[in-house]
């Protein structure tokens, strides 16, 4: 992969992630088909060395489950945007069922380039 079209797939990314609305969430895997390249653990990757600008936080994993590197910061940032959680569980996890966000398929399209 060159350098442009690795600085390509970081916008990409970056892209999906703003346009998450708040209370709302996406799994890395839903981040990774949304920009039609790579895999979860790119995605990952892009935001843990990219993501400080974005709301990295509305990127869980795909049972709902928060990376280890997000469980002391990210609760605070979903009662804030009243992010459904699902109770009982061991561990916070987003409810999926109630949080996930389909961007639909033109969404690349339709947003403005990231300044």
């Amino acid at each position: 992969m060159s350098d442009d079209e690795r600085e390509a797939y970081v916008e990409s990314v970056l892209r999906v992630v703003e346009a998450i609305p708040p209370g709302r969430v996406m799994a890395y895997g839903d981040v990774a088909r949304a920009v039609a390249h790579s895999g979860p653990r790119r995605v990952g990757r892009v935001l843990s060395q990219h993501g400080g600008g974005v709301p990295w936080w509305r990127v869980v994993r795909a049972d709902g489950g928060l990376p280890q590197s997000h469980r002391a910061t990210a609760p605070e940032h979903y009662r804030a945007e009243r992010t459904p959680l699902r109770s009982g569980a061991a561990e916070l996890r987003v409810d999926m069922a109630a949080a996930a966000w389909n961007p639909g398929n033109d969404l690349l399209h339709t947003l403005p380039t990231r300044r």
